[in-house]
């Protein structure tokens, strides 16, 4: 059953890279345009680069080309792992071996604490993880958010559940520049699809088309090099 106040609407879509530069060249030759600029995340350790994918379906959507930056160490302290799954060495495997790839999705919420809660009391009290204050500089002001990152780093349901965030004053695609991209489709498969159904539901996330079937996260895309289908075979 859906929560008031919960909607959740798709913000992102997250690809890995073993390296931001792989990551660049990965984009070019797949979508056919180069990433604009992104920046530096001190927390954990990353830095990415972004696109605009947004669509009269998926409105303020981008897409995030994300890796662990080699040059600084995470300030968050004790054994935290970093977000997406980033420290996971299976997934850090399949990209060295297969290149970048879609890793996960990041659906935006009005209420992060509220949506939060809705997950946690469910029957199988999914733990989407603390809130996490963030924020960083750009040439059009400073971006706040506040996102879910747990403990183990870990995306859930093999990247499907997306992780949560809510968004200050500015959102980032209000200063993207049209790259000729836009997200067409959103769909996933899972073996245990009827559970990841109920957590869409708790979070209000209607976004994403869902099948019984291996792990599998798609998206699907408009591009300088015609329709492209972006999935994350289960990594």
């Amino acid at each position: 059953m859906r929560h008031a106040g919960k909607t959740a609407l798709l913000d992102h879509l997250v690809i890995a890279a073993r390296t931001l530069d792989e990551g660049v060249q990965w984009c070019e030759a797949t979508l056919g345009v180069t990433p604009g600029p992104g920046g530096l995340h001190p927390l954990m350790g990353t830095h990415n680069r972004l696109l605009k994918v947004a669509s009269l379906a998926f409105p303020l959507s981008y897409l995030e080309i994300i890796a662990i930056d080699p040059d600084r160490r995470p300030t968050r302290t004790g054994k935290l792992h970093r977000w997406f799954d980033l420290d996971d060495p299976m997934l850090q495997l399949a990209l060295s071996r297969g290149g970048p790839q879609l890793v996960h999705l990041v659906a935006r919420v009005p209420n992060a604490a509220a949506t939060v809660h809705a997950l946690a009391h469910m029957a199988t009290h999914i733990d989407r993880g603390h809130l996490i204050e963030a924020s960083r500089d750009t040439p059009a002001g400073r971006l706040d958010w506040r996102i879910t990152v747990r403990d183990d780093g870990q995306r859930l349901f093999y990247g499907a559940l997306p992780t949560l965030i809510q968004w200050g004053a500015v959102h980032p695609v209000d200063t993207m520049p049209d790259a000729g991209l836009e997200l067409i489709g959103l769909a996933a498969s899972h073996p245990r699809v009827d559970s990841l159904r109920s957590a869409l539901e708790a979070i209000g996330f209607d976004a994403m088309a869902l099948q019984q079937g291996p792990p599998n996260l798609t998206a699907t895309l408009n591009t300088p090099r015609g329709v492209v289908t972006l999935e994350s075979k289960g990594h």
